[in-house]
Order: structure tokens, then C-alpha cells, then sequence
């Protein structure tokens, strides 16, 4: 008799967002389709469910599945909106957010990552996300605004480059602090009158750098 049951992993995988208070629905449905061992090496598939970051190509990182579902969870997508990442990785925060978001223009500064994630991305049939090789904290002028912008490398400061993107009704949320240690993931909301600020958890990510990079 074969079982429908998920395997252990990601039953355990699921259990630990709603543990850690992972509440919305949609983005733990979303956690759950979006298949995140797709986007690791193949030498670490064996623990792409476990709640940790794993290292991927450029001496970079794939999330921690609670910090992308806590991001996620605090964007509070709607199908109609236009969302910005600035830092594609491996293509996982992207593939996630495509599937509750409209659109998604995701930026890299790797062109070995930004060339990867876009064939994953077009293998595994998310057709709503555009992958671009760039300058995250340099964006040309002609691109946005957003409703919603994510940026997945620690920033000291919010780039004003970013902010004035948003949209009225906008959020973004990024990592904020110094690039070596404990960064303040911070949600900026655009309002008729201005920007709110909120401060929200520490998180700890690679930096987010200028320029695009040299080839490795």
C-alpha cells in the first residue's frame, strides 16, 4: 500500500514554521509546494528541509526555511502585486514569492547564480519571475515602482535607491545592521503621509555588496 503521507522531513519541516509562528496560510501552503531541494547543491539534499541556512555557490547562502517564510509572511503578498528582490541566490526566495505575488523581478550580482536560479526557475515552471544579472543597490531608473521589495543581503542602511521605489501601500523588508554580525530585519511601509518603520527580528545575513561581481 503506498502512503500519500509527505516523508518525515517535511512533515517536520512544516511543523517547525508553525512552531515558530509561521501563521499564514498561504505561505506555509507555498512552503510546503515550493520544492526547496531543487535549490540546494545535491550534496546537501539530505538536510534542505532542516530549519538552517546551507552555503551555495559565490560563498553565498540559501535561507533558513523560517527566515524566508517570516520575510514572506511580513510582505503580505496579494496576487496583484509587482515585487522586487534584491539578492536572487539560489532562486528559492523568488520561486516562493511567485507563487503569491503577481510578478517578481529578482536581481543578482552573481552571473554563475543569477544563470542558475534562472534555469531552475524555468524548470520548475514559475513563468511569473524575471531574473536579472545587476547592481541590487544601483538599480537603473527605469525599473519600478514596486508594490512590495525584499532584499535578501544585509544592508548598513536602507538605500534610498530602494525606498523611493515603493509604491503608496508598499512594503519593503531587508536586513539591516553590520555586515559582519547580527543584523535588525526592518519593514518599511509607504503611507500617503510618509514611511513607517518597524523593527522586527535579529537575522544574520551575507552582505549585500556594489556592482556586479567579476567573474569567479
Amino acid at each position: 500500500m503506498i502512503s500519500n503521507q509527505p516523508p518525515p522531513e517535511k512533515m517536520m519541516f512544516q511543523l517547525t514554521l508553525r512552531r515558530r509562528g509561521i501563521s499564514d496560510q498561504a505561505v506555509l501552503r507555498t512552503m510546503e509546494e515550493v520544492p526547496r531541494d531543487e535549490f540546494v547543491d545535491e550534496a546537501d539534499r539530505e538536510g534542505a528541509y532542516r530549519d538552517s541556512a546551507l552555503p551555495i555557490a559565490c560563498g553565498q547562502t540559501i535561507s533558513q526555511p523560517f527566515v524566508v517564510a517570516y520575510m514572506t509572511e511580513q510582505l503580505q503578498l496579494q496576487k496583484a502585486h509587482r515585487v522586487l528582490e534584491i539578492g536572487t541566490g539560489s532562486g528559492y526566495q523568488a520561486a516562493v514569492l511567485s507563487r503569491l505575488a503577481g510578478q517578481v523581478l529578482t536581481v543578482e550580482r552573481y552571473r554563475k547564480l543569477a544563470d542558475v536560479a534562472r534555469a531552475r526557475i524555468e524548470k520548475l515552471g514559475y513563468h511569473n519571475v524575471e531574473v536579472m544579472l545587476g547592481d541590487g543597490l544601483n538599480l537603473p531608473p527605469n525599473i519600478g515602482p514596486f508594490d512590495r521589495i525584499i532584499v535578501t543581503a544585509a544592508v548598513e542602511q536602507l538605500p534610498e535607491n530602494l525606498v523611493e521605489r515603493l509604491e503608496v501601500g508598499g512594503i519593503l523588508i531587508a536586513p539591516v545592521g553590520p555586515h559582519q554580525g547580527v543584523q535588525t530585519l526592518v519593514r518599511l511601509s509607504r503611507t500617503e503621509t510618509g514611511i513607517e518603520r518597524k523593527e522586527l527580528v535579529e537575522v544574520r545575513f551575507v552582505p549585500a555588496l556594489p556592482g556586479v561581481a567579476r567573474e569567479l
